[in-house]
């Protein structure tokens, strides 16, 4: 079976569950196996319930076909994995047979994910109860790290097996933060399903947010006004800055450069304020729904944004080079941390890192959606995969974004339309919307059932796929390079743990 023959779809359509092609276990491996060689990326893999057995669904995006493509298998207990051929999906592979007890038959290691209990027997061991991978020799030590960090920071385990100070193998371990959203929001939507959307991650509001909306939209047949679009788009941007100003702030203080460190964590705050402007939050909760925005900008309120943007990229154009300059900056920077494009590409990488290392993966470009489509942001990459890369293309990222915020703020608010009440979807539909948060795609993929509920609702946030790319950048690393490296991925312990 050829990947040509499986049905595809734009960013934000929907379609008959049953036009989604349930193949034989070989075809369903081949099939993705060529999609994702011939550049598509695995945004999502899930199991859900069919009469006595399970339906696995793959979703992968192909940028070539600027698509999305659809398959799945029915499986009673067992199915071949796709990981030795596909490592990027080894993440899913482990989820699903965490949830279901499916085995994917091949699999090199299938230790928890989230330590969740079972969706079929309610078993779960105990979080961090896992078989840790370890090296033996006289030499050998091993160095564990967390749950508990020094700080205000979320619980991860990080255990290192080094030879003096050189990392061999790095081993994460999350699901200390496991909240079961995606169970909560089956039957949904309803009066909490929006609050879950809006902390998934905390700090991508507006990325999960957006891709959220467009799901229901397009179970509902809602169109959001241009200035909704425009005023999502905004809003998407600023998060964008605010988050890529923090890193790069954070970065600095990794190695000790205080100038740019102390600049960022104040101009952090003004990108924030900006968000506030329009709806009073800083994180832009409360701004997005489904069929719109709660919130109009109008001409007095673009004309103040413009000029505090203004202020603001004034402001970075003196913290920011400050810290590229410096040769003992770069110094720390240079060859830390390093991931070639094939390995990235390999095990799914996308977003910044993914961009660091040469890949043009975003799906502004390769799957537009709302005013992306009809204001493209170039793609900012870079080639060398390592620390610096990281830093350079957020860097690179915050100038695109606030260029494409200007001219956005240079359209008229011709009103957000009104908001029609959401009373049940498109029964028996399956809809996938891809949205470019800060650290990369995120993908929902929503169904239905026969009464227009959510049968099952599937989050993949860019942190599912991008923490096995920060255990991969600290082999053969000094074990001191791990705070520096961890910032320049900046990942999501929540965004993964839903």
């Amino acid at each position: 079976m050829s990947f040509v023959s499986i049905p595809f779809i734009y960013n934000g359509d929907s379609i008959p569950m049953d036009a989604v092609p349930v193949v034989g276990d070989a075809a369903f491996h081949q099939t993705i196996a060529e999609l994702v060689e011939s550049g598509g990326h695995l945004s999502a893999m899930l199991a859900a319930p069919k009469d006595d057995n399970f339906l696995i669904l793959a979703v992968i995006s192909a940028p070539k076909q600027e698509q999305i493509g659809l398959i799945a298998t029915e499986v009673a207990k067992e199915y071949t994995s796709l990981t030795p051929e596909c490592p990027a999906a080894q993440g899913f592979e482990r989820e699903i047979f965490e949830q279901w007890g499916l085995k994917p038959q091949g699999h090199p290691w299938l230790k928890p994910v989230r330590f969740q209990p079972s969706r079929r027997t309610g078993k779960a061991l105990p979080i961090g109860d896992a078989d840790f991978f370890s090296m033996a020799g006289e030499d050998m030590h091993e160095v564990a790290v967390g749950p508990v960090h020094a700080g205000v920071i979320e619980p991860g385990h990080f255990r290192f097996q080094c030879h003096g100070e050189t990392v061999y193998h790095l081993e994460i371990s999350l699901g200390y933060q496991h909240r079961g959203v995606e169970r909560s929001l089956v039957g949904g939507p309803d009066k909490r399903t929006i609050h879950y959307m809006e902390t998934l991650a905390g700090d991508s509001t507006i990325g999960h947010m957006t891709a959220y909306c467009s799901a229901v939209e397009s179970l509902c047949g809602l169109h959001p006004s241009p200035t909704a679009q425009n005023i999502r788009a905004i809003a998407a941007e600023l998060e964008r800055l605010a988050n890529h100003i923090g890193d790069l702030g954070a970065l600095a203080g990794d190695v000790g450069f205080l100038p740019t460190l102390n600049y960022c964590g104040r101009i952090r705050g003004d990108a924030l304020n900006l968000t506030a402007m329009i709806c009073g939050n800083r994180f832009g909760r409360g701004l997005l729904i489904p069929g719109g925005v709660l919130f109009q900008m109008d001409a007095k309120l673009r004309r103040q944004m413009r000029d505090r943007i203004n202020i603001l990229e004034a402001d970075l154009d003196s913290a920011i080079p400050l810290m590229f300059d410096t040769p003992s900056v770069q110094a720390r920077f240079e060859g830390t941390g390093a991931l070639s494009a094939d390995i990235a590409c390999r095990i799914g990488l996308t977003g910044v890192a993914a961009r660091a290392c040469g890949l043009d993966h975003d799906v502004r470009s390769h799957f537009p959606y709302g005013a992306y489509r009809f204001d493209n942001i170039p793609i900012s990459i870079y080639e060398t995969g390592d620390c610096l890369a990281r830093a350079y293309v957020r860097w690179l990222e915050v100038k695109q974004s606030i260029e494409f915020i200007r001219r956005q703020l240079d359209l008229p608010d011709s009103g957000a339309g009104s908001h029609p009440k959401i009373n049940s979807l498109a029964p028996n539909r399956l809809a996938v919307t891809l949205s470019e948060g800060w650290r990369g795609q995120i993908c929902h993929v929503a169904a239905t059932d026969a009464q227009g509920k959510f049968a099952f609702y599937k989050v993949v946030d860019p942190s599912f796929h991008n923490w096995f790319g920060l255990a991969y950048a600290l082999r053969g690393q000094q074990i001191s390079d791990f705070p520096l490296c961890n910032k320049s991925f900046n990942l999501s312990y929540c965004g993964y743990d839903l």
